[in-house]
C-alpha cells in the first residue's frame, strides 16, 4: 500500500486541503485523559495509543505545566528526523549513566566527529571485514543448540539470543570470541540497561545505584582497550577497538574516558537490540510456525531468496517491536510541521512502535505477517512509515551489522531446530527497548536431518 495515498483524509497532512489551511495549533488531549492514565498505573505506550487513536499523528499532551508533541504521522515523522535534525535535536540520552559520551550520547560537533569515524566501519567494506566473525557466533550458537536438542535440556532463548549478540559484537570489537568469564561481567550491561527507567533522577544518587556494575563494566573495557594498544589482536585479527585506540595517537579528544564509553556504547547498542528483536521473532514463530516453514520453503540454503524470506521475518518483528521503540527530541525553534504550530522549547516524541502499528498504514498491524516485506506493494513506501532503527543522520550505525548477524543466525538455527517454549511471556516491558516481560524456557526436538 502507497502510505501517501493514506495520508489524504480531510483534514490530514498530504490532503489537498492542506495548501489551503493556515497554521494551526497541535491538537491536545484533554487532561481526564491524562489523570485517567496516571490512575490506572499503565505504560506510557498505553496514554501515546490513546493519544494517537483519538487526535491523530501529531498530537499534544501533558504530563506537567507543558505539552508534549507525539509524532507518528509519516511526513511529520521524516520532517523531524530527517529533514530537519538541526531543529528538532537529542538532549541529555537516557542511557548517558552507562554510555556516556558515547556516540549515541554525544551532540553537535563531538558527535559528528565521532560519526565519521565509526561510518566506514558499519557499511560495505567495513561490513565485509566482520563478516566472518559474525558467522563464527552463529556456529557456535548452532552447535550449542545441538548440544540442547540432543539432551532436552530447557534453556532460557532470550538468553541464548544475548550471548549470541554478545559474542558477535565481542569478536568485531576485539578479534576474540566470547569467553565465560567476560560474558559473566558483561551481564552488567544488560542489569544497568534494565535499572536506567527505574532509578532517582538525581545524577549522583542514580550512579551509586549501579556502582557495582559499572564498576564490573570499566574493568572490562580498561582490560580489551589496554590489550588493544599493545596490539595484541586475537584469532580474527585486529577488531574495531583497534579503530579507537589508533584513533587517539593523531586525535586528542580521544581519551581512555571517551574510548571507553564508545566501547560500551557499542557494546549495549551492538546487542541489547538484537538480542531482542530475536527473542521476539522466536516467540512470534512460536505463535505463527506457518511463516517460518514458508521462510524455509523459498529457495534452497544460501540462494537469494531463501535470505530474502529469513529477512522478511526479521522486518516484520522489527516492525511490531522496533529496537528504538521511542525517540525524544527537542524543538530548537519555532517551526512549522505539517501544518501545526510547534514552538521552541517543545518536547518531541517520535514514536515507531505506534507508526508502525498504524491501521492506515499497515493493514490488520497486529498480525505477524511476514510477506508484507516480499510481496509487490505489501508495505507502505514513505520512509517515515518504516524505521525500526530511526532515520536521517542519526539512525542507528548499526543498522546493516544488526540485520547482518539476524539473518545469519537464523540461516544457521531455522533449517535444523524447532523451539518448544513451556512458557511465554503474556505482555511487553517498555524500556529503552520493548522486551517480553518474563523468562522464556524452551526446548528443542532433535536436530533435522
Amino acid at each position: 500500500m502507497d502510505s501517501e495515498a493514506t495520508l489524504g483524509s480531510p483534514g490530514s497532512p498530504g490532503s489537498p486541503a492542506q495548501a489551503t489551511r493556515t497554521e494551526r495549533p497541535v491538537p491536545e488531549a484533554e487532561p481526564e485523559l491524562v489523570r485517567r492514565w496516571r490512575s490506572g498505573g499503565g505504560e506510557l505506550v498505553e496514554l501515546l495509543s490513546q493519544v494517537r487513536e483519538r487526535f491523530g499523528g501529531v498530537a499534544a499532551f501533558r504530563l506537567g505545566p507543558d505539552p508534549t508533541v507525539l509524532v507518528t504521522d509519516p511526513r511529520a515523522v521524516q520532517h523531524v528526523l530527517a529533514q530537519h535534525p538541526d531543529r528538532y535535536v537529542k538532549r541529555s540520552h537516557r542511557a548517558r549513566l552507562l554510555i556516556g559520551d558515547g556516540v549515541l550520547a554525544a551532540t553537535g560537533e563531538a558527535w559528528k566527529s565521532q560519526r565519521r569515524l565509526l561510518q566506514s566501519q558499519f557499511t560495505g567494506p567495513g561490513m565485509r571485514r566482520y563478516e566472518h566473525r559474525i558467522t563464527g557466533a552463529a556456529r557456535t550458537t548452532a552447535e550449542r543448540w545441538s548440544g540442547y536438542a540432543r539432551t532436552g535440556q530447557t534453556f532460557d532463548v532470550a538468553r541464548e539470543m544475548r550471548r549470541f549478540a554478545l559474542d558477535a559484537i565481542w569478536r568485531s570489537l576485539t578479534g576474540h570470541p566470547l569467553d565465560d568469564g567476560t560474558e559473566h561481567e558483561l551481564d552488567a550491561v544488560a542489569a544497568v540497561a534494565t535499572a536506567l527507567p527505574t532509578l532517582p533522577a538525581d545524577v549522583t544518587d542514580a550512579h551509586d545505584a549501579v556502582a557495582a556494575d559499572l564498576a564490573r563494566i570499566d574493568a572490562v573495557a580498561r582490560h580489551a582497550v589496554d590489550a588493544a594498544r599493545a596490539g595484541a589482536s586475537g584469532p580474527d585479527g585486529p577488531g574495531l577497538l583497534h579503530v579507537l585506540t589508533d584513533a587517539a595517537t593523531e586525535r586528542p579528544e580521544y581519551t581512555d574516558r571517551l574510548i571507553r564509553d564508545e566501547l560500551v556504547t557499542l557494546l549495549a547498542a551492538g546487542h541489547e537490540t538484537t538480542a531482542t528483536t530475536l527473542t521476539w521473532l522466536h516467540l512470534l514463530l512460536d505463535r505463527h510456525p506457518a511463516a517460518r516453514e514458508q521462510a524455509l520453503a523459498a529457495g534452497g540454503e544460501g540462494s537469494a531468496q531463501r535470505r530474502q524470506a529469513v529477512q522478511a521475518l526479521v522486518h516484520e518483528t522489527l516492525r511490531l517491536y522496533p529496537s528504538a521503540w521511542i525517540l525524544p527530541r527537542h524543538a530548537t525553534e519555532d517551526d512549522t510541521l505539517t501544518g501545526y504550530t510547534v514552538g521552541a522549547g517543545t518536547d518531541i516524541l517520535v514514536c515507531p512502535y505506534l507508526t508502525h502499528r498504524d491501521p492506515e498504514l499497515w493493514p490488520d498491524p497486529e498480525h505477524f505477517n511476514p510477506g508484507r516485506f516480499t510481496a509487490p506493494e505489501g508495505r507502505p513506501t514513505h520512509p517515515g512509515a518504516y524505521f525500526p532503527f530511526g532515520i536521517g543522520p542519526r539512525a542507528c550505525l548499526g543498522l546493516q551489522f544488526a540485520l547482518r548477524e539476524s539473518t545469519v543466525l537464523l540461516e544457521h538455527l531455522l533449517p535444523v531446530h524447532t523451539l518448544t517454549f513451556s512458557a511465554t511471556p503474556t505482555k511487553a516491558t517498555y524500556g529503552l527497548t520493548v522486551r517480553p516481560a518474563g523468562p522464556t524456557p524452551a526446548t528443542l526436538a532433535p536436530p533435522r536431518t
